[in-house]
């Protein structure tokens, strides 16, 4: 057999260029900005003392203290520098306020002036000798954290659950000393001026005016050219649709008509078969998680009651959400995972044998990985679990990195495997392919996915608490905002192609102008999210700028959200078989809209440095994070399952019904949760913060007012809607899928194609060899 000839770039090599050099210099930057935040952190003093020297807390107990803080899912429960939950409250704020009380009833009235200049020199005054690595507070502030020792030890080892904690949640005495030390350093970096500048560590966060904590000219100066840079750049990319729209963005076969193989007809191999235990799996984590986040915002409506029952003596609300965010990741990752095992015989059209045992192996570690955060998280909770055997087999308690140190280096290893499976099935399709073609593409994204998980192992439960964060942040944000984002722009476009909706020429220019709009912004822009977690003001300046520019390619998703509807439309009305993917184009469209809402326009609003100095942690951030974690990304792992699926499931019995109602049930109740609850209650919350202080906008108190207990009700019957019409019906398709799984198993090539060309018109050129082998299942 002659060797196979190798095929040609189908585009332009500028198109490589110009991701490379946006990459990389997003990269380049990034790692200096990684350099800075080594060497302009708040430093932790070896020892903090009083005026007559005696130590009040050391470095040591202020890495326990925050160790306690993460361990016992504290970050799930409150949060620190802002980051975290939001039903406690922000414990940098709380003994920012606490400790400026009592500092300023020991120097006079709490109405007196000069009490209130003495209060705020004592907490702006840098006394941090960087020679020594001593810190001394004055004898006020020293009595302050005495005082506010034995208040954070009571209310932690409270034996009753009217805060939503377990009772007796914390009653060690040497941990619950070294966690107050842990909220003052934090406090203390908060006030404290920076060496050299006019503010404190934390860019001035938060807004107290008990010391004089009020928004910095770099707050204003970054939020005012935010706005410019939106505005220009959104002006700048209308030009460049104006110009050359024909040449970018979805263009479907426009005249050709195109016959679609009735899909229960196709033949699967062994692994796209195992898919169907993927999906079942998913869809079960998927139901699973949204009765915990059921659960834990029902805490917000009524925090001793849920329904009669005492909730908090056994699932507490940080357990609650430590399972409702990672089971979140753990859905969308395995429909991810398990889309990219099905689509890459269909890409490579073979598949080596075994490829199905494989697939179960790691459908059982994952399991392994799922269950052991779920027992895990909840022996570190319940104090089972504590200390270094809490950090590796209980939970680590960063937020979105809660699991133990061994599932995440076990998740980690997963998604390794994952990706050498997916070798197995392509190298030979990507040894006849220019590195820049849809296979490579496709290749190269999926590698990115364990590469960016992994570096959450560089965040660790004792380093200093701003360095933990970048590292986390470029999980939270890189992983899941940038490089999932362009494996899902990947997978679309090849289930596009492979359907023929789409030329194989055109979809790998949506694919490149993608990477490039989104890395502009989206690399550096990563820095948004640490504006006043301790870093230097640069990392403001240029993460506001960014962020401002991710939102740019974000303004045309509904464009392309129209043109996924415009593209199942017009094959649905040529095909002389019925368009076999319309929900899962459905799911697609509703993708684009809330890319454009959740992350656009609800991420921006939070993204403006000046917004986000007095809303960070309020029901704002939460209301950002549902419509674009669950309106993007559990979107689309709601259409790659549908995708899938339709194949898995023989054409009699698909569900087309209860696929309708999946979609409008979890569209409409992601909607109502936003608009109905979380909106509104953040509005109020940054009114709060605005007028009375952010203290006051994060006490309980106030969230669970009348106002906003009403507003807590008022979600319950979209969450009923998005439970019972969505996730129940998903669980219901996917289980279809493995009761029904079609029967015809192929591994050699066969004729099987999902479509074929009636007709093209004159002057079209021929297809690409995707099209051309119409998607041949090996």
């Amino acid at each position: 057999m002659a060797a196979a000839t190798r095929r040609d770039f189908l585009i332009s090599k500028a198109w490589i260029q110009a991701v490379v050099l946006v990459v990389l210099c997003g990269f380049f930057v990034l790692g200096l900005l990684a350099y800075r935040t080594y060497m302009a952190h708040p430093p932790v003093p070896t020892r903090v003392v009083d005026p007559s020297g005696a130590t009040l807390f050391t470095s040591d107990d202020v890495s326990h203290g925050q160790r306690v803080f993460l361990n016992n899912g504290l970050m799930e429960y409150g949060s620190a520098f802002g980051h975290g939950a939001y039903l406690g409250p922000d414990y940098t704020a709380d003994y920012l306020r606490r400790a400026a009380n009592i500092v300023r009833g020991i120097y006079g009235a709490p109405q007196s002036d000069a009490a209130a200049r003495r209060t705020i020199r004592d907490f702006r005054t840098n006394r941090y000798d960087s020679s020594t690595h001593v810190l001394r507070f004055t004898r006020a502030q020293a009595t302050a954290f005495r005082r506010l020792v034995p208040y954070y030890s009571g209310f932690f080892s409270d034996p009753t659950t009217e805060h939503g904690l377990k009772p007796d949640a914390i009653t060690d005495r040497d941990a619950l000393h070294d966690l107050t030390a842990f909220f003052a350093w934090t406090a203390w970096a908060a006030a404290a001026d920076r060496p050299g500048h006019d503010y404190s560590y934390t860019n001035n966060w938060p807004p107290e005016p008990r010391v004089d904590n009020r928004p910095t000219a770099n707050v204003v100066v970054w939020s005012v050219l935010s706005l410019i840079t939106l505005l220009g750049g959104i002006g700048i990319l209308f030009a460049a649709f104006g110009r050359w729209g024909s040449r970018l963005g979805w263009h479907g076969r426009e005249q050709a008509t195109l016959s679609f193989r009735a899909p229960g007809d196709v033949a699967l191999t062994p692994a796209q078969r195992a898919t169907s235990w993927f999906f079942f799996v998913m869809a079960a984590l998927f139901l699973i998680q949204t009765f915990v986040g059921a659960a834990a915002q029902h805490y917000r409506a009524d925090i001793a009651d849920f329904f009669g029952f005492d909730l908090a003596q056994v699932f507490p609300y940080n357990l609650m959400r430590t399972w409702h965010v990672q089971l979140a990741i753990f859905w969308v990752a395995t429909s991810f995972v398990a889309a990219g095992i099905f689509l890459a015989p269909m890409i490579a059209r073979r598949e080596p044998k075994h490829q199905d045992k494989l697939a179960f192996a790691l459908l059982g570690a994952l399991a392994v990985v799922v269950f052991g955060m779920l027992i895990g998280s909840y022996l570190g909770v319940h104090g089972v679990l504590q200390n270094a055997a809490s950090n590796w087999f209980g939970l680590q308690g960063f937020e979105y990195l809660d699991l133990a140190r061994i599932w995440q280096i076990l998740l980690s290893i997963g998604l390794v495997v994952w990706v050498v499976m997916l070798w197995r099935v392509l190298r030979t399709r990507l040894a006849t392919e220019h590195p820049g073609n849809m296979p490579w593409l496709f290749f190269l994204a999926a590698c990115a996915i364990p590469a960016f998980y992994a570096v959450g192992l560089l965040a660790r439960t004792g380093d200093n608490f701003t360095t933990t964060e970048f590292w986390r942040f470029w999980v939270v944000h890189l992983w899941v905002e940038d490089f999932l984002e362009l494996f899902t722009t990947v997978m679309v476009a090849y289930m596009f192609v492979l359907l023929g909706v789409v030329r194989e020429r055109i979809a790998l220019t949506v694919v490149f102008l993608d990477i490039v709009l989104y890395s502009v912004g989206g690399v550096i822009g990563t820095m948004h999210h640490v504006y006043f977690s301790g870093e230097p003001a640069e990392h403001m300046a240029l993460g506001a700028f960014f962020s401002a520019a991710e939102v740019i390619p974000l303004t045309f998703l509904t464009v392309e959200a129209w043109s996924f509807l415009q593209l199942g439309v017009q094959q649905e009305s040529r095909s002389s078989v019925p368009f076999p993917h319309r929900w899962a184009v459905m799911f697609l469209v509703s993708v684009g809209f809330w890319n454009f809402l959740g992350a656009g326009i609800f991420g921006f609003l939070i993204n403006l440095p000046i917004v986000s100095y007095y809303e960070i942690g309020t029901a704002l951030t939460a209301n950002h994070g549902h419509a674009a974690m669950m309106g993007v990304y559990g979107m689309l792992a709601l259409g790659l399952a549908m995708f899938c699926l339709r194949y898995l499931i023989p054409a009699e019995r698909w569900p087309e019904r209860w696929a309708k109602i999946c979609f409008w049930s979890t569209n409409l109740g992601l909607a109502w949760m936003c608009f109905a609850t979380l909106l509104p209650l953040g509005l109020l919350q940054l009114y709060q913060s605005v007028d009375k202080g952010y203290f006051e906008a994060r006490e309980l108190k106030f969230l669970t007012n009348h106002t906003n207990a009403l507003l807590e009700w008022l979600r319950l019957p979209g969450d009923v809607v998005f439970i019972t019409g969505g996730a129940v019906p998903a669980l219901y398709i996917a289980w279809l899928g493995i009761r029904y799984t079609v029967d015809r198993v192929t591994l050699d090539e066969p004729d099987d194609i999902l479509f074929t060309v009636v007709r093209e018109p004159e002057g079209v050129p021929r297809a690409g060899a995707d099209e051309a082998a119409a998607a041949r299942l090996v």
